[in-house]
Parts: C-alpha cells; sequence; structure tokens
C-alpha cells in the first residue's frame, strides 16, 4: 500500500511538473527572442527575420502545433479571417510550427485556412519554439501559444490555451493596448 501511494504521489507531481513546463510561455515584459526562420506566403518560400518585423510595427506571432490538424486548421482560418483586423493595426502576422514542416508551403496558400494571407514559419526541432517557452515536451512540437510583441522587442502579452477559439480575440485585445 505504502509503495502504491508513493508512486501514485510521484506520477502526480511528474504530471504537473510537464503540464507547467508546457505552458510555461514569457511573461508580458520579457524581450521576445530573435529569429529568423525558412517560411511560405501563398506558397512562396522566403526568410522571415522577427527583427525586421518589428522595424515595422507589432507583431503577433502565433506557435499551432501542425499544420493539417483540426485545431491548427480552426485557428489558422480564424487568424486568417481576421488578417484585415491584424493590418489595421499595423502588425504582422505570423503563424509558427514545429509540426508537418515539410507541408507548410501547401498549408500557407490553402484557402480554406491561410489563404496566403500571411506568412508560416517552419520551426525544425522546435528551436523557436522551446526560446518562447510554447513547446509540448512529450510531443515534441509547438503548443497553441500566442505572442504580441510590440516594436521595442518586449513581449506586450502572451495567450496560451490548446482550444483555437480564442486566439484572435486574445492577440487583438492585447495589441490594442500597445500604444503607437
Amino acid at each position: 500500500m505504502k509503495k502504491l501511494i508513493v508512486t501514485t504521489a510521484l506520477a502526480a507531481s511528474l504530471s504537473a511538473g510537464l503540464a507547467t513546463s508546457a505552458f510555461a510561455e514569457l511573461k508580458a515584459g520579457a524581450k521576445a527572442p530573435d529569429f529568423t526562420a525558412p517560411a511560405y506566403m501563398a506558397g512562396q518560400p522566403f526568410t522571415f527575420k522577427l527583427a525586421d518585423a518589428l522595424k515595422k510595427g507589432p507583431v503577433v506571432l502565433y506557435f499551432f502545433p501542425a499544420a493539417y490538424t483540426k485545431g491548427c486548421q480552426i485557428e489558422t482560418h480564424m487568424f486568417s479571417e481576421a488578417a484585415d483586423q491584424f493590418k489595421a493595426q499595423h502588425a504582422t502576422l505570423i503563424g509558427v510550427t514545429a509540426g508537418k514542416t515539410e507541408k507548410l508551403a501547401e498549408f500557407s496558400k490553402d484557402t480554406e485556412f491561410c489563404a496566403g494571407k500571411f506568412p508560416m514559419a517552419a520551426d525544425a526541432g522546435a528551436v523557436i519554439a522551446k526560446t518562447y517557452d510554447a513547446t509540448m515536451p512529450a510531443m515534441g512540437v509547438s503548443s497553441r501559444t500566442s505572442y504580441v510583441i510590440a516594436p521595442n522587442g518586449q513581449v506586450a502579452g502572451v495567450y496560451s490555451a490548446m482550444d483555437p477559439n480564442d486566439h484572435v480575440n486574445q492577440t487583438l485585445a492585447i495589441l490594442k493596448t500597445i500604444k503607437k
């Protein structure tokens, strides 16, 4: 019985640790890690540079687990539908994933999801996601975490939830708090 209690306590503490690390994203006010990544816009390859995007205004960076998975399709479609609202706030919108990166070119132009309205960047090995503490360690992919980065490079806000339905609303609300 004592062994069962110890095993159960150990399992519970490991589960709690994994849950915390999976959603231990950077906090508002933190310096956003700079990155350069291979990306696609409407199927066309290019190199995305965060530093260059920040020169133009705020950046809405959303991490998603993998192209062509149900939640990611929903989230990307919602960001695509709201792309003009982000542009109206002078924000660069970019999706980043470590999952199914070989399908990003196709996903970036798919009219049902992204429709070529903003770039999608490949994060092989979740290197970028790790610098943003936006990973699901057990799966080795990005978590569903969205960041709003002010032009000065500081995180203005973050929203992390596996449910894809509120990322657009949350990031737009954070974006509106940035002083122009």
